[in-house]
């Protein structure tokens, strides 16, 4: 089993406006900002078989570059929060692309989680934090509402593979597929 995501890496400069806003907020657990992405799909812990079909499947994915933006600052897990995140500029392309490759995945046997997708960048992920350290957290992701972070072309999409443990996962890259 491999456990393996499929994504889009971050250019630099929006990578160092996340840092930026992983500061300005009080996590309790930051991403590290090596690690900092977009997923497309989560394949989950995908047996060998399924994991190459889908690398197969991606390989043939046709889809033209993408412009791509941050935009916002959010929590996932309602009044507990677990996860805070930069939400992404709505985008069509984006949307399709992932279906494409979320269809792609499901076909080769992938274990694809199937809620509904939220593109987002990960930017701190923790245990519900006591109930006031979890409104200052509130209250900054609020004062965080007018981030924005690009426009960047997202030119490729890249297949890693998490290793968990540690402080934090470990991403080795296992493949690139380009945009044209």
């Amino acid at each position: 089993m491999i456990r393996a995501f499929l994504g889009i890496d971050l250019p630099p400069e929006v990578r160092g406006a996340c840092q930026v806003q992983q500061f300005l907020l009080p996590l309790p657990r930051k991403v590290e900002p090596e690690t900092l992405h977009l997923t497309l799909v989560f394949l989950g812990d995908c047996p060998e078989p399924a994991l190459e079909a889908a690398h197969e499947g991606f390989q043939t994915l046709r889809a033209p570059g993408l412009t791509l933006a941050l935009q916002g600052l959010g929590l996932f897990g309602k009044d507990k929060p677990r996860l805070a995140f930069a939400g992404v500029a709505p985008s069509p392309e984006l949307l399709h692309l992932q279906a494409k490759a979320e269809t792609i995945a499901r076909r080769a046997g992938c274990p694809v989680d199937a809620r509904k997708y939220h593109p987002h960048v990960t930017l701190g992920r923790f245990s519900p934090p006591p109930p006031a350290d979890a409104m200052r957290l509130e209250r900054a992701v609020a004062l965080g509402a007018g981030f924005c972070a690009g426009p960047w072309e997202a030119r490729e999409l890249t297949l890693w593979q998490s290793h968990l443990g540690g402080k934090s996962p470990r991403y080795d890259i296992l493949a690139t597929y380009p945009l044209t």
